[in-house]
């Protein structure tokens, strides 16, 4: 299952991870969140004890989404070392996330 991330533990359970984290930025009224959301929960499978794949609620944490400039949800962090190494900005099939995922582990 995919994890929460919140304002409140995001320095430790993403920034501070050794491993490559997906932060999916998304809203409940957001349509293509929805859409994209089973598929964060495949990859989240897919990739357990490899890759950290977690969902920020934009509504409940606005610091993280501030800190990130997310303008348009969802959008898609690919987070190693602390810092930004990839994004995606839309709902996308499976195919280009793990693309993204399998360039950056």
């Amino acid at each position: 299952m995919a994890l929460e991330f919140t304002d409140a533990n995001f320095k430790t359970t993403v920034l501070d991870s050794e491993k490559l984290t997906v932060v999916d930025f998304w809203a409940e009224w957001c349509g293509p969140c929805r859409a994209i959301g089973p598929v964060i929960e495949e990859l989240s499978k897919d990739y357990e004890g490899k890759v950290n794949v977690g969902k920020v609620n934009v509504d409940q944490n606005p610091q993280i989404s501030f800190n990130y400039g997310i303008t348009s949800i969802p959008a898609i962090l690919f987070i190693k070392g602390g810092q930004v190494v990839d994004k995606q900005v839309g709902a996308v099939p499976k195919s280009v996330l793990d693309k993204k995922i399998q360039a950056n582990l």
